[in-house]
């Protein structure tokens, strides 16, 4: 028998609150978000491939940046999976026995830190590498996506913070780490057939 982490005595009160609010919303709004849970992440696609698109015609090293972004989703992604496998807590509505919006998953899948949070922490900070009107959309996407998952009850406050402090951190370090020297990286895919992607024709 795997013993899980039960975080809810961190701020299980306020994920209560939140939960109980949501249930006493206009059934649109918890729809919204609902939806805005579960299909948002789209949206950070989209935006990574605007932001690809207009680097393309600034620059060779501009596009380098913009096509690192959903590599350094992905690393986040990993991280942020790692932490769960690490920790092992509990979701919310299996250890207070609420009703929240999104169904309650199977004990296992493990709460802490939020992998959408994470995801959308990393797309918006290494977005603003690329383009900050594009950053600055995806910031307060990324707000709104963390804010969601406690509205729907996959998700203490605490989990959400874990994951945008992951996923901002592992874009920072990447994009840092990358702007050092990307013009060898550049140089190596324009010598390739994947020279379109870096540069428009």
């Amino acid at each position: 028998m795997i013993l899980a982490f039960d975080g809810s005595s961190i701020d299980g009160s306020a994920y209560t609150d939140v939960v109980n609010l949501a249930r006493q919303s206009p059934a649109w709004l918890d729809d919204a978000v609902s939806a805005w849970s579960t299909y948002g992440p789209g949206l950070f696609a989209v935006l990574m491939v605007i932001g690809w698109w207009g680097a393309r015609r600034v620059g060779v090293r501009a596009s380098v940046t913009a096509l690192a972004v959903p590599f350094i989703v992905v690393l986040a992604y990993g991280v942020d999976t790692g932490l769960k496998l690490l920790v092992r807590e509990d979701r919310p509505c299996q250890s207070l026995h609420v009703t929240p919006l999104e169904a309650c998953p199977a004990p296992g899948d493990w709460s802490f830190p939020s992998n959408h949070a994470a995801i959308a922490a990393a797309a918006a900070v290494a977005l603003l590498f690329v383009s900050r009107r594009l950053g600055a959309v995806a910031v307060v996407a990324a707000c709104a996506m963390a804010a969601s998952r406690v509205w729907v009850g996959a998700h203490y406050p605490h989990d959400v913070v874990a994951g945008v402090t992951v996923g901002t951190l592992t874009a920072l370090l990447a994009m840092t780490a990358l702007r050092r020297n990307p013009q060898a990286l550049a140089q190596r895919i324009t010598a390739t057939r994947l020279r379109p992607l870096l540069v428009a024709t």
